[in-house]
């Protein structure tokens, strides 16, 4: 069975979603984490908590790529996951776009708000972007995304969704 992710093209006021640059100190975008249903029933319950570690540290592993975040948790079966989208002000962004970045896992003690992973660069297999935001309260939750199974092979899935059958 194949699964669609999808979601709505509506954006709050002042929203950016995914850009080509990286995000800009103290502007406000939509972001997504991936997660199972259980843990995303409990994270819309009592909010984001800070991973104790990770690639980039302690933070809310978060990214403004909804591709990327449906791929997560990575290993768990696609229709237990749930993608949460957010709202994040970033604050103030450091890039970290090598694997020996001198700020790596200790940016969020350097007067950072959010760490920035850049498409590409070589920090993440999948080459799409990351975001480790510090402070939960930057980030409001706004929704969640669901996959949706698609019946039947691309070839036919595609064509109903194109009316053709």
């Amino acid at each position: 069975m194949y699964f669609q992710w999808a979601e709505d093209d509506f954006l709050p006021p002042g929203v950016i979603r995914v850009d080509c640059e990286g995000p800009r100190d103290g502007t406000t975008y939509v972001m997504y984490h991936g997660t199972t249903s259980a843990r995303a029933k409990s994270i819309l319950m009592t909010g984001f908590h800070q991973s104790p570690d990770g690639m980039l540290g302690p933070g809310v592993y978060l990214s403004r790529d909804l591709e990327k975040a449906s791929r997560y948790p990575i290993g768990h079966p696609e229709y237990d996951r749930v993608v949460i989208k957010v709202i994040v002000n970033v604050g103030k962004v450091i890039v970290i776009n090598y694997q020996n970045h001198p700020l790596k896992k200790t940016w969020q003690y350097n007067g950072y708000n959010t760490a920035w992973v850049p498409p590409g660069c070589g920090m993440v297999k999948s080459g799409l972007e990351e975001n480790c935001v510090w402070d939960t309260s930057r980030i409001l939750i706004i929704g969640t995304i669901e996959p949706k199974p698609v019946q039947g092979a691309w070839g036919s899935a595609w064509g109903s969704a194109w009316g053709y059958r």
